[in-house]
């Protein structure tokens, strides 16, 4: 049995007001026009998650709002913000994935920040890898237990950048 994980980076951001905190800032144009893109390249290539664990930050959560939206079976996902996963390093990640019920079937993915992301994906791979705005890594583990995942069992599949598509 595996487990499969996506991890994306929140989609890009504003800077329009200065004033406003890092923590609060929304998705901009781009941002909001790359998330559906993004969305529909994971139902075209069959990478529809089941649950949904982001940071609870304005822009991971829009864009994992978002991207509930725009999926077939939105009503279905199990869509979590989590506080701690604000500017989280890999670890904190990994801790959120341990905690899920290993029964739990179907992809999984995370939404959240650089430069825990990258570091994330580079524990999992070995390889460095660029996660700008909206990019999705995809990882297979051969393990059916969440709370094993780990470098050892992981393989990187692919690296979906919305500017390569």
């Amino acid at each position: 049995m595996s487990k499969q994980l996506l991890i994306m980076r929140h989609a890009k951001s504003s800077w329009a007001d200065p004033g406003m905190s890092d923590y609060s800032r929304p998705l901009n144009e781009r941002g909001l026009r790359d998330v559906p893109e993004m969305a529909s390249f994971l139902i075209s290539q069959q990478c529809v998650p089941k649950t949904i664990l982001s940071s609870s930050a304005v822009r991971a959560k829009q864009t994992a709002e978002l991207l509930v939206s725009r999926l077939p079976t939105r009503a279905a996902i199990d869509l979590r913000l989590i506080e701690e996963l604000y500017h989280a390093p890999p670890g904190k990640y990994l801790d959120q994935l341990a905690s899920l019920s290993n029964d739990s079937q179907g992809l999984v993915m995370v939404v959240g920040h650089n430069p825990g992301l990258e570091e994330m994906v580079y524990k999992l791979s070995g390889r460095y890898e660029s996660m700008p705005t909206a990019a999705i890594a995809s990882f297979l583990f051969q393990t059916d237990q969440w709370s094993e995942i780990s470098s050892k069992n992981a393989t990187l599949m692919a690296i979906w950048r919305p500017k390569e598509l």
